[in-house]
């Protein structure tokens, strides 16, 4: 098992960009799934795990740390 490098509320780029134009979600759910939310329209969507990982492209931030 590899090591993750993304937790809750981390801001991520996805491979593609959602339809609303916006490249950029939040990690708003972990577990065997992972539910995003993209960053520009507010639509969340859940993908497998293993499908997650391999659209990400890489972690931008953590909105945990930007709000302080």
């Amino acid at each position: 098992m590899t090591h993750e490098s993304y937790h809750l509320h981390d801001v991520v780029q996805m491979k593609k960009a959602h339809p609303c134009g916006e490249n950029s979600w939040e990690i708003i759910r972990l577990g065997a799934d992972i539910r995003i939310k993209c960053q520009g329209c507010g639509h969340s969507v859940m993908l497998p795990r293993r499908e997650f990982q391999k659209k990400l492209k890489k972690v931008t931030g953590n909105t945990k740390e930007e709000s302080k």
